[in-house]
């Protein structure tokens, strides 16, 4: 693993989600899912609404801002954080510095 990913990433990072996987909504799983090219990844709901935010422009503090406005209350930052950390070990996201 480079410096660069094994870095933790910050607020200001942009997330982008890696060229082969597409986001989208699967009826038979009901669920949304990660396709690619060797099958798909299975998304919890909180883990659909972190990705369907991830546009490769919005910050990820604009994210947790966009999903703590969407879930008044919830103090989301630590748990989109774990997930983008998570998401890019899996090799799902690549992150721009900013």
């Amino acid at each position: 693993m480079s410096a660069a990913a094994s870095a933790t990433i910050g607020f200001d990072d942009v997330p982008v989600l890696a060229s082969r996987f597409r986001l989208q909504w699967e009826p038979a799983q009901q669920a949304h899912v990660l396709l690619y090219p060797e099958g798909m990844v299975k998304l919890s709901n909180s883990a659909a609404e972190i990705v369907k935010r991830i546009d490769g422009a919005a910050p990820i503090g604009a994210i947790v801002a966009d999903l703590e406005s969407a879930f008044p209350g919830a103090d989301l930052r630590s748990d989109v954080m774990e997930f983008l950390e998570i998401a890019r070990e899996r090799g799902w996201i690549g992150i721009e510095t900013r």
